[in-house]
């Protein structure tokens, strides 16, 4: 029996139409939920419209206030909120090998969870479909596009440490986790691919970890990851209201890779540590910085603020190498990752007024 049919749903919000349908993608539903929450509209709640259009498989959606994540196509880094909200080791992994789902509830036909477990998770999970459009679609590229950045920084500084073992992965995640997901959009945009650059750099570090020809393709995988971001309309990179959206996104999924490296206290997933280094590195160190001039003109003190909240969560990574016991623990991440967002509500309420 295959899964039940797809439809296509446009949430009106702002009386910008939001068409969900398939996406195959990370933080989707984090991002919707930041748009509808940062933005502030006051013209009533989102409306949904449900047609019998059948679309292509994959993506979650928001609900509720709170991100859907679709058990059948998302990757790990979504996968991981599950594991990280019942503390079950490896259940990222274990959802993946038993795809397909005609229906949330199989998570317990097929005993994947028992069903005390699915009853805590429920409101979280579906295997309903979503596309974006207008602002919303370009938002989320950009978290894409900031995850690949952070999972490249981090393989950089493990690089820089003769550590191409543990660098390898994080290499390995855009190509094989990310850059599907967006591969349409750099049709769209123009974007020149550059899947097979990752593939050379990671196959590089696998089988020649000295050759100086890794730094030469890791330099063409910034710069084509760089020109993808550039892109987007100028205006949008530039604005506080766009970009800060975005940057709640990184944090967001973060906040659930820390989540899920720390066990009985213990940082015991290294990748998922180094994957939310990266991520905040960037959100903090990458984009933050091209807003920071503007925010300063309007309201230098919530700059100083949210600067000052930013340093304080990167904090949680001393260094690329996890310690053993965390320096914050994944409830002190997720309180900064709150603090964050409630000062961006503010920002972005002041910059689209």
């Amino acid at each position: 029996m295959g899964p039940p049919p797809h439809y296509r749903k446009t949430i009106q919000h702002c009386g910008v139409p939001i068409v969900m349908h398939a996406f195959r993608s990370l933080s989707v539903a984090a991002v919707i939920c930041s748009i509808i929450a940062l933005t502030g509209c006051t013209e009533g709640p989102p409306t949904t419209t449900l047609s019998s259009a059948p679309v292509e498989q994959g993506g979650s959606h928001a609900h509720g206030g709170e991100g859907k994540i679709n058990i059948n196509t998302a990757i790990l880094s979504d996968l991981d909120k599950l594991e990280a909200k019942l503390g079950i080791p490896e259940l990222s992994d274990k959802i993946q090998s038993n795809r397909p789902y005609a229906s949330p509830e199989e998570l317990v036909a097929k005993k994947v969870i028992n069903q005390e477990e699915y009853d805590r998770i429920q409101e979280m999970v579906t295997t309903e479909d979503i596309v974006l459009t207008g602002e919303a679609k370009d938002i989320d590229y950009l978290v894409k596009l900031g995850l690949m950045k952070g999972h490249m920084k981090v393989a950089k500084e493990l690089l820089e440490m003769g550590n191409a073992e543990a660098a390898e992965p994080h290499i390995g995640h855009p190509v094989e986790e990310i850059y599907g997901d967006v591969e349409d959009q750099f049709q769209e945009r123009g974007v020149p691919a550059f899947k097979e650059t990752l593939i050379r750099l990671q196959d590089l570090v696998k089988s020649k970890p000295t050759d100086p020809q890794i730094q030469v393709e890791f330099d063409k995988t910034m710069v084509a990851i760089d020109g993808a971001i550039a892109t987007l309309p100028e205006a949008q990179r530039q604005s506080p209201a766009f970009v800060l959206q975005a940057i709640n996104g990184l944090l967001n999924t973060a906040s659930a890779e820390y989540t899920a490296a720390i066990a009985n206290g213990k940082i015991t997933e290294a990748i998922e540590y180094q994957d939310s280094r990266g991520f905040v590195d960037y959100a903090a160190n990458g984009l933050y910085p091209t807003i920071e001039s503007k925010l300063t003109e309007n309201n230098p003190q919530v700059n100083q603020q949210m600067k000052a909240t930013l340093a304080e969560l990167q904090k949680a990574w001393p260094s690329v190498i996890p310690p053993e016991t965390p320096v914050m623990s994944a409830d002190e991440v997720a309180a900064k990752v709150q603090e964050n967002r409630q000062t961006m509500q503010a920002i972005v309420a002041a910059n689209t007024r």
